[in-house]
Formats: C-alpha cells, sequence, structure tokens
C-alpha cells in the first residue's frame, strides 16, 4: 500500500501511427525495456500502463497505445481502447517522425485541442532522419512543445528526460500540481488526530488499508502527529490524552460508536468523507443529501459506487 493510487497520479497519453516508436520512447523514459518494441508494425495491441515518479513533477502514468492507423487483425477493437484514451488523459504526447504529417496526427491534434488537453508533439528516430526548417516552422504553426529525440541514442536519455519534464510541469493541470489537502489543512500547527480504525475479517492481513496510510501521510507532511487505535481502545486513548484531538477520524462501519465514545466538542468525520471533500465538491453532496428529508413515497433514487468490490 505504498504506491500512489492511478486517480492521483498525472495520466500522459502516448499516441501515434504505428511503429513510429512510441514504445521505445516509453522504454527510455522509464530507464528500462517494459514495453514491447518490434519493426514489425502493430506490435502494441492493448494499452499499456506504467507507473512511475517522474521528479520532480511527481506520480505519472503513461498510457502506451496502439497505432491510430493499425490495419492489422482486431484493429478496430485496439483503435476504439486507443481513443477511450482521451477520456483518461491529462496530457497527450504525439510522437510522429521527421517531415511526416497526415491525417492521423491531425486528428490526435484536434481531437486533443477539442478537449482542451494539452499536447507535446516528440520527432523520434533523429538519428534516421533530421526534420528540416520548413517542417519544424509547419509544426510550429500547428502545436507550441515540440522536442526531437533518438530512442537508440542512450547518451541523451538523460537530457531528453530533462526536457520533457521541464514541459510537462509546464502543461500539467493546477489540481495536479497543488493537490488539495485531505486533512492536513483541518489540523493546527502542531496539532493531533485521532484515527480509528477497525480490524475485523475484512481488514487486509498485517497491514493497512490504502485511505488509512494515506490521511497518515498527510497529517505527516502537515508536522502534525497521528495517534491510531482501534475502536474498542478509543475512549480509553481519548481519556489519556493530554489536551483533546483537533478531530477524530473512524471508518464508516464504526461511526455510531465513535460518536457515543468521542465529547460533543470534538469534531469527527470518516475516512469516506475526507476523500469525498478532496475529490469531490462536498458542499454539493451535503446539500444532497438534505433533500432525503424532501423525498415523496414515488421518488425513485440512484444509489451507484465505483468500486470493484
Amino acid at each position: 500500500m505504498d504506491k500512489t493510487p492511478k486517480a492521483n497520479r498525472l495520466h500522459i497519453a502516448l499516441l501515434g501511427r504505428t511503429n513510429v516508436g512510441k514504445s521505445s520512447l516509453l522504454n527510455v523514459m522509464l530507464g528500462q525495456d517494459i514495453a514491447i518494441t518490434s519493426p514489425v508494425a502493430g506490435t502494441t495491441t492493448d494499452v499499456v500502463e506504467k507507473a512511475m515518479e517522474l521528479l520532480p513533477l511527481g506520480p505519472v502514468l503513461f498510457l502506451d497505445t496502439a497505432g491510430l492507423d493499425d490495419v492489422s487483425e482486431l484493429s478496430g477493437v485496439r483503435l476504439e481502447k486507443t481513443a477511450n484514451v482521451f477520456d483518461r488523459a491529462d496530457v497527450v504526447i504525439l510522437v510522429t517522425e521527421a517531415d511526416t504529417w497526415t491525417d492521423y496526427e491531425e486528428s490526435v491534434l484536434a481531437e486533443s485541442h477539442n478537449r482542451k488537453i494539452p499536447v507535446l508533439t516528440i520527432i523520434n528516430k533523429i538519428d534516421l532522419q533530421r526534420p528540416s526548417p520548413d517542417h519544424l516552422k509547419f509544426l510550429g504553426q500547428k502545436t507550441k512543445r515540440i522536442l526531437t529525440v533518438s530512442c537508440n541514442d542512450p547518451t541523451q536519455r538523460q537530457n531528453y528526460l530533462e526536457e520533457l519534464k521541464r514541459q510537462l510541469l509546464e502543461v500539467a493541470p493546477a489540481d495536479f500540481l497543488a493537490t488539495p489537502s485531505l486533512i492536513g489543512d483541518l489540523l493546527p500547527p502542531g496539532g493531533f488526530a485521532v484515527l480509528v480504525v477497525p480490524i475485523d475479517l475484512q481488514a487486509p492481513k498485517g497491514r493497512l488499508i490504502l485511505p488509512q496510510v494515506q490521511t497518515i501521510r498527510d497529517i505527516l507532511d502537515h508536522d502534525a502527529t497521528a495517534v491510531i487505535v482501534k475502536e474498542r481502545e478509543l475512549a480509553a486513548t481519548l481519556a489519556n490524552l493530554k489536551n483533546p484531538p483537533s478531530i477524530v477520524v473512524t471508518d464508516s462501519q464504526a461511526i455510531l460508536k465513535v460518536t457515543a465514545d468521542v465529547p460533543k466538542e470534538i469534531p469527527v468525520t470518516t475516512f469516506s468523507i475526507l476523500f469525498a471533500r478532496q475529490k469531490s465538491d462536498l458542499t454539493v453532496m451535503a446539500a444532497g443529501a438534505a433533500t432525503i428529508d424532501q423525498l415523496k413515497p414515488s421518488d425513485r433514487v440512484l444509489i451507484a459506487e465505483a468500486c470493484s468490490h
């Protein structure tokens, strides 16, 4: 549970025609051969995901896609999956070759602009052919950010990476560069929070679940203190504390017992509400909850959960 969740990563889509070197470029950026490369067109059949820490940018998720002009068997399924990448992408890296610009590149650029997704254009394989001045001028009219690379030159890998990171920092969404606090902004300097963590049959063996780990990390990042207890030890822990906590956070399943044990002057919330506050508009959600009392017998309510279990 020490990995950044996908939702908190900058999603970077690698798009381009078949065999322009998207997977080779991904391997260069990762510093390892994670993506299969081949001179045979259409080697990448599905979207390949690779997470990494790209400092100083932060946690990212690369999405390596099948070629947009793939005409091989099952290409229709591949192209559909590639098109769906636009729904996930925060940034598009459009990979192309020197002095080549086709309808495929034009369509990627148009779709990205329609969705307001920033685009970095990378001209690959410059060891085979360098782009002409006219082509660079042409591209400059299409897109502002252009990088030329050769995946076959390992001595330049670090230079490519530094320039790529510089450009990504300039186009990354503001909400990624400044992720809202989970709980730290609710704590005064030097304050502390009590986290109630039930250990039951649903708890993973020997570890905490990710939301609990993330909450602890955010508390530490804000120079505050986290006190971790099970629900059965909460009352005794509060009684032994010299000063009351700034807030008590509990799993939803223990909310009734926790609110019964915590003095009314101490705020109580749940891990779920903390994450709802960070990832969405909690004010709107609270207003929605307030309408429950106004429901009529014939009203219909949608309850939806984005969860795999």
